[in-house]
């Protein structure tokens, strides 16, 4: 019975890992080869207008295969992790019943976690406890909180810094409200939203080699007009202050044509931050032990061979 359960959801194949990868590209090969859909999962493909600096994929590649989820919103109307799961879910649902293979691309490791497992819903916390525990940090200091916090949630202290003041409250204040570890509540929350059998697999590159191409990319997205674009958005009344127009890339340029950086400088520091996003994105993935990794350069016929089996039924990973 419980199989046949398992067997009934829908098989979504994501393709993940750090920005300049490859992900796009694998996700339209394999949606070619196998008939499928591309559900976006980049949190910056959803505004429109921003299309160069968010890799976005080209009219030509959505013509080639039909992608989703992009181009939902303009960069001053509000979107989050819970929108995109509700507007994601819906669309999964829709193709799935017509028979057609899912595929997600994306680095948003947020939007991807919030599609497949949903959103950790917070137990309700006795504002007097937080309160205290504050008054409590700054009479004893953090240590002494940490320390309390090893003592009722191990595995939580383990994956918190002994300096991180804000989640060692945030764990203490849970535990004290409810009596139950915070981790208890997260793993009540990962096994108890699982609607899909996922085949996860993320791509990995050498280092080098990923800030080479990181370095190449960004200079793809000055040559396209990286800059008018963000011109052109700024002339649209989308100011600096906007969350999309803070982001990599449409910050560096909103600073150039302020005058706060000169172009060297504003390039150098596009790269830079870039750089630093992928080995945040590479940090947030490796986490997550459901992730098969794999070089494209080495294991494409792998990979093919991996989706092909798992899309007939044969195998399944969660």
């Amino acid at each position: 019975m419980a199989e046949a359960m398992e067997s009934a959801k829908p098989r979504l194949v994501l393709v993940l890992g750090p920005t300049g990868v490859g992900k796009s590209c694998l996700a339209i090969e394999l949606a070619e080869t196998f008939g499928g859909e591309i559900l976006n999962a980049d949190s910056m493909q959803v505004y429109r207008y921003m299309d160069i600096g968010t890799a976005k994929p080209t009219l030509e590649e959505q013509q080639r295969i039909r992608h989703h989820l992009v181009d939902l919103v303009t960069p001053d109307q509000p979107f989050h992790a819970g929108l995109y799961r509700m507007l994601g879910r819906s669309t999964i649902d829709s193709l799935y019943r017509k028979g057609a293979p899912i595929f997600v691309a994306g680095g948003t490791g947020l939007y991807i976690k919030a599609l497949t497992q949903g959103l950790f819903v917070s137990p309700k916390i006795l504002p007097s406890v937080r309160e205290r525990l504050k008054s409590e940090a700054k009479q004893k200091g953090g240590e002494a909180l940490y320390q309390r916090l090893k003592e009722v949630d191990p595995k939580t202290a383990t994956q918190i810094h002994f300096n991180d003041l804000f989640r060692t409250i945030r764990a203490l204040e849970v535990f004290e409200s409810t009596s139950l570890p915070i981790s208890f509540f997260r793993d009540q929350h990962r096994f108890g939203d699982r609607p899909y059998l996922t085949l996860k697999i993320g791509l990995e590159m050498d280092r080098d080699k990923l800030y080479r191409r990181i370095e190449e990319r960004v200079g793809r997205m000055i040559e396209r007009g990286l800059l008018q674009e963000v011109k052109g958005l700024m002339d649209m009344g989308y100011g600096p202050g906007l969350k999309p127009m803070r982001s990599l890339g449409y910050k560096q340029m909103v600073q150039f044509l302020s005058n706060d950086l000169d172009w060297d400088e504003a390039v150098r520091q596009m790269k830079r931050d870039t750089r630093h996003y992928a080995k945040r994105q590479s940090t947030w993935f490796k986490a997550d032990r459901e992730v098969h990794w794999l070089d494209e350069s080495v294991d494409r016929d792998k990979i093919f061979e991996e989706v092909r089996s798992f899309l007939k039924g044969e195998g399944k990973r969660r």
